[in-house]
């Protein structure tokens, strides 16, 4: 079949190429994922704008978003994998779009008339009109979370079906088009909102999120079209079955002339109707919670997930503390946005290196050399700290400028603090430009931790593809959702404790200290991840010597990970 495939011509092999479910898959992934960063740096901004030049609105904002997904994180996935997959699919889009739509309608009404709800009701009414803003992009981050559940863990790999080496190009290529949209989607409407107006952004964004709504609504009807496995799905069997059994039971109590019989099936009945009771419907959620959160401890890949959310508990990225370090140590704007795109290509080449290693080495030895290649990378970013140039100092106190914002020189409480949490999470900052730099007597010391950040990214990727479908190949098909979704909390978790280590230690001079503790948690993670290499290597090997034991065709195997 691949020879005869092989002798076509090169313009039917394309067009193919085109109407393949898995192009329509990268072509709406590569939509939403534009309107996303595009969302996500404007929204920023817009929160910024609004509360006059503050970062307050945009930190509530941040820790929100991360409070929301770290509580509802396993609940969204639990849908996802109880539901129909089309279904999933399609409300999680139209509910997205139609919250960015909405939100960026409120925005351009806010902006337009922002003195007039100034003064109204004393003001409450515009506090009303902010927090409307924050809860309904919160939505939107939501329905997006379980957007990426559905394509990115559950259709990709239904997709690729048992072909791991198609499943691996895939997840390089949908990471590809995330390095890509990070980058472009921002710069895009930073140039619509400079050129314009904040009030033409919103619109813009509002523009684009209807449009590719309806385009991609089109699209996932095809991808389920071409792909008929979509339309099965584990879980959904057994759901029917309990519903078919209460049904029976019904059936049976009609038609039973034995009072024993009756009695035994009335007491059947008694217990469906008290499993289906208010307060047993009430405690669902945190019952959902806490099996979620079961499931995902007994996991084969427990340590790999965790060694994943551990690598997001670090200030060496490219978001707003590093470049707020970078300002404080003389680079301009010119040159951090340089050094974004050397950050973006590093990472691009990590997910090619991610498909070409897996091919030679296999998936589990794929993470090990991509941990030991950004620890060796975070190595410079250590050396930074130590470098000629580093404002790093443990003779100042990491909490002298809290406290100083707090309490302020006198040592007393102030009625309306001014400290305003300079970071918030998960906000690109693309577009930040610094006019002017302070003068530093060396850059040794920024240049070593740029350049382990940039090198780094390359096992970042690299390792955080080879999590990602570890979690895909041995997660089972009807846990899927819930896991993932369970990963996603883990991940804003660790998140928002680094978040709130900048909070406790925001000057220059602790920021070597961040650097090192960042470090130690990377190098925490991967320990984990070889934690979980070495069992898993060691038990395949097992089972290759012992060809007697078979394998529990119940477990997920690992074969094709190795």
């Amino acid at each position: 079949m691949d020879s005869a495939a092989s002798k076509k011509p090169c313009c039917e092999r394309f067009c193919e190429f085109f109407k393949s479910a898995k192009f329509l898959i990268y072509l709406g992934h590569a939509l939403s994922t534009w309107g996303d960063r595009m969302w996500n740096f404007a929204v920023a901004v817009f929160l910024v704008e609004l509360y006059g030049n503050s970062l307050l609105l945009t930190a509530v904002y941040g820790l929100v978003v991360a409070g929301s997904v770290l509580l509802l994180g396993a609940i969204i996935g639990d849908w996802v994998d109880k539901n129909p997959r089309l279904k999933v699919a399609q409300t999680s889009l139209v509910v997205q779009n139609s919250a960015v739509i909405l939100c960026g309608v409120l925005l351009m009404a806010v902006f337009q008339f922002k003195e007039q709800l100034s003064v109204m009701y004393d003001g409450w009414l515009l506090t009303t009109c902010y927090i409307m803003v924050i809860s309904i992009a919160n939505i939107a981050n939501l329905a997006s979370t379980a957007m990426s559940i559905t394509i990115q863990r559950d259709w990709v790999v239904v997709v690729a079906g048992d072909d791991r080496s198609k499943l691996a190009d895939m997840n390089a290529t949908v990471r590809i088009i995330d390095q890509l949209t990070n980058i472009l989607a921002p710069m895009l409407v930073g140039q619509i909102m400079s050129f314009g107006s904040h009030f033409i952004g919103c619109g813009f964004i509002s523009g684009w999120n209807l449009f590719s709504m309806c385009l991609e609504y089109f699209l996932l009807w095809k991808v389920y079209q071409k792909t008929p496995a979509l339309a099965f799905k584990a879980g959904q069997k057994n759901t029917d079955d309990q519903e078919l059994k209460h049904l029976n039971v019904q059936k049976e109590i009609g038609n039973s002339e034995s009072p024993v019989e009756g009695s035994q099936l009335m007491n059947e009945t008694a217990e469906v109707k008290k499993n289906t009771s208010c307060c047993y419907q009430m405690a669902e959620p945190i019952r959902t919670f806490k099996d979620g959160w079961v499931a995902y401890y007994n996991q084969s890949i427990f340590f790999a997930g965790m060694s994943l959310a551990f690598l997001y508990m670090t200030v060496l990225g490219f978001d707003c503390i590093t470049t707020g370090y970078a300002y404080t140590q003389g680079l301009n704007g010119s040159v951090l946005s340089l050094l974004m795109g050397a950050s973006a290509i590093s990472g691009i080449c990590g997910t090619v290196a991610f498909t070409w290693i897996r091919k030679k080495c296999g998936l589990i030895r794929t993470g090990f050399i991509a941990g030991v290649t950004q620890l060796s990378c975070l190595t410079l970013c250590v050396a930074s700290v130590f470098a000629p140039g580093s404002p790093f100092d443990l003779s100042v106190s990491p909490f002298e400028e809290v406290l100083k914002h707090l309490f302020g020189d006198s040592g007393s409480l102030r009625e309306s603090p001014t400290f305003v949490p300079t970071i918030e999470p998960q906000i690109p900052t693309n577009a930040t430009v610094f006019e002017e730099a302070p003068q530093v007597e060396s850059y040794m010391s920024v240049s070593l931790l740029f350049a382990g950040v940039i090198a780094a990214r390359i096992g970042l990727w690299s390792f955080d593809l080879t999590v990602t479908q570890l979690i895909q190949e041995n997660v089972i098909e009807s846990e899927r959702g819930v896991i993932n979704g369970v990963q996603n909390s883990m991940n804003y978790l660790l998140d928002l404790l680094h978040f709130i280590m900048v909070i406790l230690a925001p000057n220059p001079e602790a920021f070597g200290l961040l650097v090192i503790i960042s470090v130690s948690f990377v190098a925490m993670g991967h320990m984990m991840y070889f934690r979980f290499a070495y069992k898993s290597l060691r038990s395949r090997l097992f089972l290759f010597c012992s060809p007697e034991q078979k394998p529990d065709p119940n477990i997920p195997s690992l074969s094709n990970s190795i």
